[in-house]
């Protein structure tokens, strides 16, 4: 497995080693101590989810004010522009945002630890998009920040149309109402 730091330094883009010939391919998705020792990081996850969306869907900007979950996102049907925003107030990267193409041809994954805000553009027809979490899903706490806020300023791949949203992504506050929220 090979890492690549982002310009946010705790999120990181994972290349597993993939072994191909002409039946086909085998990668190892997850290894628990190539992992931490690949990231420095100690870190035990407590979920797996999987989403089917289809072209032009939007999902997130999501996180999670307790119970915040990191995420060891990939795609194996399809493409996904993933992105990762960092919302820790006492961030030196606040405010930053990371984007990365996740496919099914390029293998990569995208780690995005705790305290970050993350969402995705599907670009293929349809994408399964699989991903491990380090707490569980906890609904109380969810909450949303405009995909399209200004102040973030996402270059999300859009060739003139408009993302496919859910009603709760669609009425998402911008980061500076949603960090307001959390403080008081």
């Amino acid at each position: 497995m090979k890492t690549f730091p982002t310009l946010i330094p705790d999120v990181f883009v994972i290349e597993p080693k993939v072994f191909g010939d002409a039946r086909g391919f085998f990668l190892e998705s997850f290894n628990q101590e190539a992992f931490s020792q690949a990231l420095g990081l100690s870190v035990e996850f407590k979920q797996d989810n999987h989403s089917r969306s289809t072209r032009g869907v939007l999902r997130g900007l999501h996180y999670q004010v307790k119970q915040p979950q990191g995420k060891l996102v990939r795609v194996v049907r399809g493409a996904v522009f993933d992105v990762a925003v960092d919302i820790r107030p006492t961030s030196a990267t606040f405010g930053k945002w990371v984007g990365v193409e996740l496919s099914e041809d390029n293998h990569r994954q995208l780690w995005v630890p705790p305290g970050l805000a993350h969402g995705f553009l599907v670009l293929s027809e349809t994408a399964d998009f699989l991903y491990k979490t380090t707490d569980y899903y906890a609904p109380a706490y969810e909450r949303s920040i405009a995909w399209d806020d200004p102040a973030i300023g996402i270059k999300w791949p859009l060739v003139g149309v408009s993302p496919v949203l859910s009603a709760k992504d669609a009425a998402a506050p911008s980061l500076a109402d949603s960090i307001a929220g959390v403080m008081r």
